[in-house]
């Protein structure tokens, strides 16, 4: 057990929001990473059992096709501690989704919510690697095959299967199930999504559910991944980068060849191709935002961006930015000096930041551990665009929907000669998206959260918080009542998950068998 001193540390030092992810390529809605030092440890139970540490990998047997169980099995990764369990308590279970599950085995101590409901209701706590992602793979490889079994179906059934049938390494481990325990579904960003699509599909399955930054609605063009940085970011640099951006679409779409070179050789990138991979590559910059968090103070990457833009020879810009002129050189100078050798490496920048090269490796690697190769192409969408004609614009014109769809077919050609079409409205009507009504489940959200627009909490949604249904918002950004550094961080964060804490007590206290 973690002392309110470690935590405070924690809440310094270890907070990671966005996974690994190829360059000039959308992150994933995935939940934070958080680090322990002492995870290799031998942990004690509340009764002195030494058990194994937190980062012991243990598998199960999991079913490759849940509609063709003749097809056999696959190992399947997890992690699990009983550090609180005492006898009667119940059992949680979560998966970080889109991502190589071993860095999230820190999930399971009480630096995260998910140990925190467990060490509340003397619970055991597991982390369940998703299908296809780090080594929890049917088929050898991330080939076209892979596509087939890979929807969001198989992964709720992944979850029934492995709570009906697993036999947890635990005293009694192979009598706790969902009938006769009750077992608490948690998740963040998809994978909360995937709490609550769950608990749709399989009502009777649960006892509760927490949904953190849960990206319920699945939206084919997601420009408003982009708007909670937009409003929440410093105006200044708001101005500048929309200034800067409009000044680029304006000399890309225009025939003076010597104004558009100097531009691409400014960032470094006067190799690039094609203008768009150029204009989409500077979102990079801004997708910097999903790593931001209220523990993590005004250091973060996102932060130093705009310092570079708005503070000239020690002195802040107002409100109105200091102009294109001044945002360009900076933004320019901050994108080559600071910035695209950390994302590039050696690599030229149209080998790092162009997405036409169809023989590239990131687009022809099947090996397995490769989270960028998602199921965004067939059901959910998001794709990272700039805004409609009639609103303004973080992320350049030329980025259309288009242009990250395309990558798709660049991945799987044998699936999509032509671009996929996305089946966001089946995705919602099946698993209810905006509309989930569903009793003991929990949503929590951040204001700040890129990802709200897709959320129960997303502006014009007319989901009301109910009692058994609690929808609560705090000043968090992507994930933030996950952790409790961020509580620790900042009350309304610590209230999202108090009320939580409270939502699961009552429903679990009301629970039978």
């Amino acid at each position: 057990m973690l002392s309110l001193l470690e935590l405070s540390v924690l809440a310094i030092c270890c907070v990671s929001l966005v996974s690994a992810k190829w360059a000039n390529s959308p992150p994933m809605p995935v939940m934070p990473m958080v680090s322990l030092e002492e995870s290799n440890a031998p942990v004690t139970s509340r009764n002195g059992t030494v058990l194994p540490p937190y980062n012991t990998t243990f598998t199960f047997q999991q079913l490759i096709d849940h509609n063709n169980p003749s097809l056999g099995t696959f190992t399947q990764r997890y992690w699990h501690t009983y550090e609180f369990y005492e006898p009667g308590g119940l059992i949680v279970l979560a998966t970080p989704g889109e991502s190589n599950a071993a860095p999230f085995a820190t999930y399971i101590t009480n630096i995260t919510i998910i140990g925190q409901i467990a060490q509340q209701e003397n619970g055991a706590a597991i982390i369940l690697e998703h299908r296809f992602y780090g080594l929890s793979n049917p088929f050898p490889n991330l080939s076209v095959e892979s596509l087939r079994v890979h929807t969001i179906q198989q992964a709720i059934d992944d979850l029934e299967y492995f709570a009906q049938n697993v036999v947890l390494p635990m005293p009694n481990g192979g009598n706790l199930k969902p009938s006769t325990t009750p077992w608490i579904l948690v998740g963040a960003s998809y994978s909360g999504a995937l709490t609550s699509w769950t608990m749709v599909d399989k009502p009777r399955l649960f006892a509760a559910g927490y949904a953190s930054s849960a990206v319920v609605e699945a939206i084919f063009d997601f420009w408003q991944y982009f708007e909670p940085e937009r409003s929440f970011m410093a105006a200044n640099c708001s101005a500048d980068i929309k200034a800067v951006v409009s000044h680029i679409d304006k000399v890309f779409t225009g025939t003076n060849q010597t104004a558009i070179q100097e531009i691409k050789e400014s960032f470094g990138m006067g190799d690039m191709t094609h203008l768009d991979d150029v204009a989409g590559s500077l979102r990079e910059n801004l997708w910097d935002w999903q790593g931001l968090s209220l523990s993590g103070g005004a250091g973060g990457i996102f932060f130093q961006f705009c310092d570079a833009l708005e503070v000239k020879n020690g002195v802040n810009a107002p409100a109105s930015g200091w102009g294109v002129d001044h945002a360009l050189s900076a933004w320019s100078l901050f994108w080559t000096e600071k910035y695209l050798a950390s994302i590039c490496g050696d690599e030229t920048a149209e080998d790092c930041l162009g997405t036409y090269n169809t023989s590239q490796s990131q687009w022809t690697n099947t090996t397995i551990d490769n989270a960028n190769r998602s199921c965004t192409c067939t059901e959910v969408g998001f794709l990272q665009e700039s805004a409609p004609p009639a609103d303004s614009t973080l992320v350049s014109r030329l980025i259309q929907p288009g242009y990250d769809l395309r990558q798709c077919q660049q991945m799987f050609p044998e699936a999509f000669p032509q671009p996929p079409n996305v089946q966001t409205a089946r995705t919602n009507k099946l698993y209810d998206g905006w509309n989930v009504t569903v009793s003991n489940l929990f949503f929590a959200n951040g204001e700040r959260d890129p990802w709200r627009y897709s959320t129960v909490s997303a502006p014009g949604v007319i989901l009301q918080s109910t009692p058994s249904q609690p929808i609560a918002v705090g000043e968090g950004y992507h994930c933030a009542d996950l952790l409790t550094a961020e509580g620790t961080a900042n009350p309304s964060v610590l209230a999202v998950q108090q009320l939580g804490l409270a939502s699961m007590k009552s429903w679990i206290a009301a629970w039978k068998a």
